[in-house]
């Protein structure tokens, strides 16, 4: 027993054979998936994906380097949407400053966009952590070069939500800060790769209470499929590179990562 926490199913990768990589997710001992919104029609496409597979749930919310095209009536459309009973996050949302506008100009002219995105990321972030609040909901986080930033937001919001740190590939040192704070985190297949030391010690040295699994997918397939496609059934991979870090059965490894999910998500359906 297996939920991916991270999987972006409704994604046009996936739009061949959806329900065929639906089916070996369960096959492969996956009983649960969320697919993450990244928009507004993002959101939408989760929901309804989740309305149609009683297996799946979903997260609504604008990703941080989605902020430049969102609108006011984006945000009408997940008020709408986060009310959905299959809804159990809002996210994915946060910072991310590795992909900022201006690569292509000069400093000084990128500059000014580069301040006014960083705005609007930071704008829709606290939005959407309003939201989550409101709703009682707890918050799938993005943090790409913006850890600082990322945990003074949070820490306004320490008490009020809980957060996932998806994807977590940070050193031990940064895990604790967030565990601290009474986040979570949550490891993809970049724990399976030969250069990720660093992670790999996170996974070892943390207490089984505070981290899920996921894929990202189609992102970030797990060795041996790295470069290819990743999908929801490769959430055993990542569970196996877990149980061998932690020299634990991949079935223990099933069972507290699916009680830590059960437990912050909240699910109903």
């Amino acid at each position: 027993m297996l939920i991916d926490t991270h999987a972006h199913l409704d994604y046009s990768d996936f739009d061949l054979d959806r329900d065929s990589i639906l089916q070996r997710a369960q096959e492969a001992g996956v009983t649960r998936i969320i697919s993450i919104g990244t928009t507004a029609k993002s959101s939408a496409n989760a929901v309804k994906l989740a309305t149609e597979h009683a297996f799946v749930s979903a997260t609504v919310g604008i990703h941080p380097t989605e902020v430049d095209e969102a609108l006011e009536s984006d945000f009408e459309i997940l008020q709408r949407l986060v009310r959905d009973r299959k809804v159990v996050a809002v996210g994915e949302i946060g910072f991310d400053f590795h992909h900022l506008p201006g690569r292509d100009l000069s400093v000084e002219a990128a500059a000014p966009l580069i301040a006014q995105n960083k705005i609007r990321q930071e704008y829709w972030f606290r939005k959407q952590l309003d939201l989550a609040v409101e709703h009682q909901l707890n918050v799938v986080i993005h943090q790409r070069d913006a850890w600082e930033d990322t945990l003074r937001v949070l820490r306004e919001y320490q008490g009020r939500v809980r957060a996932v740190y998806h994807c977590f590939g940070g050193s031990i040192e940064q895990a604790r800060e967030v565990i601290e704070m009474g986040n979570l985190l949550s490891f993809t297949g970049i724990i399976t790769f030969k250069n990720a030391k660093l992670v790999q010690e996170t996974v070892q040295k943390i207490s089984a209470e505070d981290f899920m699994v996921e894929t990202d997918c189609p992102y970030l397939a797990p060795v041996p499929h790295r470069g290819k496609r990743c999908e929801p059934w490769h959430t055993r991979l990542v569970a196996e590179k877990a149980a061998e870090l932690r020299d634990l059965s991949v079935e223990e490894i099933a069972r507290s990562t699916t009680k830590v999910a059960e437990s912050f998500f909240r699910f109903t359906l």
